[in-house]
Formats: C-alpha cells, structure tokens, sequence
C-alpha cells in the first residue's frame, strides 16, 4: 500500500520523535496487533492517536492492527529527499481519508435533504405536503389514541432511533482519541510552562495547530448521527405542526385536541404559550423525549460519553 509508505514517510519526516513511535509498534505489534497497553511505556497518547488518524493503524480483532507493515517499514526507510517529495501529497490525501470515511455520499444526500426539509417550519405548502404525506401513516395512530398520547409514542419512536443512530455512527474510539490527545497536548504544555521549556513550549504550539484538524474530525463524528436524526424527525415534527394547526392564524387542527395537562403548570391549550414562547405541545414532547431517552440508554447500557485511559 503505497499510500500507507507515503503516510508514514510524511509523519516521520514532520516529527522526527515518531520515527520511534512507528518502530516501536512494529516491535510490538504481535501477528499484526497492538494494543494500547502494549506501548503506552514507549508512546504518548497523542502518538498513538496520529497513528489511528492517519490510518496507519486500523480496527483489529481485539485491538488495532497496522494496515499494511511492510510500507510501514518501507516508509521509515525511505530517503529524505522522497520523504519531502511526498508530504504535500499525503497531507492531503490523509484529510481527504478522515473526512471520506466520516460522510459517505448517503450521509451528504440526507444533508441536502435535511436542509430542504426545513423550509416546511417557514413556508406552508411544504409543511402541509409532508403533513398529508405523514398523515398516511400516523393518522391511523391519532385515531387511535388521545394526541397527548400520540405524541407519547412518537417521542419515543424518535428518542429510540436517536440512540442507536448515535451509539452505530458515532466512533466512540475515535473520538475517545482525539480528547485523550487534546489532554496530553494541555499537560505537557502545563508541564514546560512550569520548566519554563520555550524550545519544548514552541514544539506543543505546533503540535496544537496540528491537532486543530482533531477538532474538525471531533466535530464531524458528532454531527453524522444529527443529520439523520434530524432527516427522520423534521417530518415528525412537521406532522405535528400540521395536525395541530401551527403555522398561521388560519391554520386549523386535523385532529381532535383535548386540552393538556402539564406537570407544575396544569390544564393548557395545546398551541398556548408556556415556557416563554414554546408552546404547550413543544415542551410535552421535550418532557417525554428527555425521559424516554434516558431509560432506553439505560435499558440498552449505551453510553454516549467517549472514554478515555
């Protein structure tokens, strides 16, 4: 893999003190994986997550593996010169990989779609389009039940896809790297600032306005999952919009409202004003989304915060 040699070659040559972090996980890679256990004496963990960022170490059985250990070992070979031939090439291809491997062109159509979907909250012919469309399926379910209990269920249809499309989009791994080098990026600073270490103080500095790409990828991990919970939930929200009759003085409701009993504050219209300008049915819906969320993480043991050693 030439492009894992190009790679290699650009890390060494940027910082000459990876040069000893690839060799050490080659010495310790056993049947071609490594474990951050294994050379936690040796690296740095901001080492150790530019080797998972740049892709030179990858997903593992029970670890990480190298991608490719033989242009690894050819990449730490090569001569100065290819090594300043290649680095403009792979830095770019590197940030081309972190952001291809994030957003597949699925993830960029439900973007645009999302962004088109909006305009349902402003102009209402789109929103009465999607609220027809919608009434298809969830109007069945409005006949059912009381709305307020209609909208029971529906926040918990959204607070359930919500967590499992963060627990399966969000690499927690990944982004449990990125803080942990973001960390041992602030405590060597602390530490040379306390030596008063300008040589080593410069050196962070770099090191710092390197990882500013961490961000970016910290940033993209985390809005994956929200495109896709927002793709799903918009229509939910514009059906409400429409069967409840926002939207207009004009508007009129297409289902049967009952008034709404809300804890602490007790019987209000649905479309009354409450919480400053949310309305009744909004802060019904947030109330049963926020406690359904967190019993199905509980329920399912989803943890959504990144862990870091």
């Amino acid at each position: 893999m030439a492009r894992i040699e190009s790679k290699v070659r650009d890390l060494v040559g940027s910082d000459s003190d990876m040069r000893a972090a690839v060799e050490t996980v080659l010495e310790r890679a056993d049947d071609g994986e490594v474990e951050w256990a294994d050379v936690r004496d040796e690296l740095t963990s901001g080492q150790w997550g530019r080797l998972i960022e740049k892709g030179i170490l990858v997903d593992g059985d029970e670890g990480f593996r190298l991608a490719d250990a033989t242009a690894t070992r050819a990449g730490l070979e090569a001569d100065d010169s290819s090594s300043e031939s290649s680095k403009s090439s792979t830095s770019s291809s590197s940030s081309t990989d972190t952001g291809d491997s994030s957003w597949s062109k699925y993830d960029k159509a439900a973007a645009v779609i999302t962004v088109g979907l909006f305009l349902g909250y402003s102009v209402a012919e789109v929103r009465n389009v999607i609220g027809g469309v919608m009434d298809v399926a969830l109007g069945p379910l409005a006949e059912l039940l009381p709305f307020y209990a209609v909208v029971m269920v529906l926040a918990l249809a959204t607070g359930l896809y919500s967590t499992l499309l963060q627990a399966n989009l969000m690499d927690m791994e990944k982004m449990s790297v990125y803080q942990e080098r973001m960390k041992d990026i602030q405590k060597r600073q602390k530490e040379a600032r306390a030596n008063d270490d300008d040589a080593e103080l410069e050196k962070i500095q770099e090191e710092q306005m390197e990882a500013m790409g961490d961000q970016m990828g910290m940033f993209k991990e985390q809005f994956r999952p929200m495109v896709w919970i927002m793709f799903l939930t918009i229509p939910v929200f514009l059906w409400m919009y429409w069967a409840i009759g926002v939207g207009g003085a004009n508007a009129q409701p297409h289902v049967t409202l009952e008034p709404l009993v809300l804890p602490m504050i007790g019987e209000v219209a649905w479309k009354d004003g409450v919480i400053g300008p949310m309305q009744a049915w909004i802060v019904w819906y947030f109330l049963c989304s926020m406690g359904f969320t967190q019993i199905i993480r509980k329920g399912l043991n989803i943890d959504m915060t990144p862990s870091t050693s």
